[in-house]
Parts: structure tokens; C-alpha cells; sequence
């Protein structure tokens, strides 16, 4: 398992979270069960580098003011809307000995020979899977090999995952994970005939309304 250590500070309750923005200091709150909720802030730039690597599904250990301190996720980053610069984290705390839920992101690797051979466009249907596990079996991301995918008629599922022993999967075995389209040269030859044919009906209005005319005049002599 994985561990991104942070260190944090307890929160100066005399600034204003814009004055501790100003000063590159995000603010930030954790929580959860069994524990006490406790403000802190933390160094802008060490925070982005912590979840760079951590991202939401990798345990942090937060070291506050020197001292080690709980083991958390991170729950939520909000953003400033008009700098969109980390505004407010929420940290959620963790126990080693309980099941936790996650996301935990899908990492496509190879090249699907419908691709390459056949022309076809690659779709994901899942970018990330919802999981259960003890956060000691928590993984940063599920790597997915594409070469199976050799026609347009073959899926991956999330039965196909390779998932590592101790997480279990909150999907339907069954659902599509990605495949491979077919060219849509068909649907665009069909669109281009359609096309030609309002244009050729379009022409011949003119020549209907000169022959009507011509009918008039015969009946006016």
C-alpha cells in the first residue's frame, strides 16, 4: 500500500480564508467517524505535489503541526471559479480495519488492432470503477490492456479487469468497459445521396411553374 505523507498545520482561526489564500495557504477541514473535526491549512504547492500522487484513492497520512497525525482521504478539492486554484480541501478520515469505497481510474494501454487494421474509433464506456476495500488494498489506478479488442464485435468488460486480490468490484460484471466503432462511411455515402436529391427535386420546381405558365397563356388565347 501506498502512503503520501502530509504536513499540515492547525488552522489560524484569526485570518479569513481569503487571507490565508492570499498567502498561498489553502484551508481545509477533516472528519469522519470516531474522531474529532479539526481545521487545518496547508502549503499550497505541497498540497498540489501530495495529490499528484494520491489523487482521491490513495491513503495520506497528515502530520500535523510536527505530530503525526490520522490517516485520511481526500474528499473533496473545491476551486475557485474565476482562478481555478484550489480553494478548500475536505479530508475524510480512514481506519485501517474498515472497508472503505472508491474510484479508482481506468488507464488504457496498447493498441486495438480494430483500430489500426480496421479503421474503427476507440470508446470508453468507463473511465473509473466504483470499489470496496480495506484502504491497505487501495490502488492508484487499474491498467487495461486494448489489443483484445481485434473487430467490432468484441468488448471489454468489467469481468475482463485484471483486479487485484482484496477489492471488490461495485460494477456488473457484465457492463462494457470500451470497444471499438465501425467507420461511419456508410451512414455519411447515405446522407451525401440524400442530399443530391432534395437538391435535384429543388431544380426541377422552376421547370414546373414555366410549364404552368405556358398553360395559363394557351387558355388566355
Amino acid at each position: 500500500m501506498d502512503i503520501v505523507a502530509l504536513d499540515v498545520s492547525s488552522r489560524d482561526k484569526t485570518k479569513k480564508a481569503k487571507d490565508l489564500l492570499a498567502e498561498n495557504l489553502i484551508p481545509a477541514e477533516y472528519y469522519g467517524s470516531g474522531v474529532e473535526n479539526k481545521s487545518v491549512q496547508i502549503d499550497y504547492q505541497t498540497f498540489r505535489r501530495a495529490f499528484i500522487k494520491a489523487g482521491t484513492n490513495t491513503v495520506i497520512k497528515l502530520n500535523i503541526d510536527g505530530k503525526e497525525g490520522p490517516d485520511v482521504l481526500v474528499h473533496e478539492v473545491q476551486y475557485n471559479p474565476t482562478t481555478d486554484k484550489i480553494a478548500h480541501i475536505d479530508f475524510i478520515n480512514v481506519r485501517m480495519d474498515k472497508e472503505i469505497e472508491a474510484e479508482i481510474p481506468l488507464v488504457f494501454v496498447g493498441v486495438a488492432p480494430a483500430v489500426k487494421e480496421l479503421g474503427g474509433s476507440f470508446t470508453s464506456q468507463l473511465d473509473e470503477i466504483s470499489i470496496k476495500c480495506l484502504p491497505k488494498d487501495l490502488i492508484h489506478n487499474i491498467e487495461v490492456s486494448i489489443e483484445p479488442l481485434v473487430d467490432f464485435h468484441t468488448y471489454i468488460r468489467v469481468k475482463d479487469l485484471n483486479i487485484p486480490k482484496g477489492i471488490t468490484v461495485l460494477h456488473n460484471p457484465e457492463d462494457v468497459v470500451a470497444a471499438v466503432s465501425a467507420p461511419r462511411a456508410e451512414e455519411v455515402e447515405v446522407k451525401a445521396e440524400v442530399a443530391a436529391s432534395v437538391e435535384g427535386e429543388a431544380g426541377a420546381v422552376p421547370v414546373e411553374g414555366a410549364a404552368s405558365a405556358e398553360s395559363a397563356e394557351k387558355k388566355e388565347k
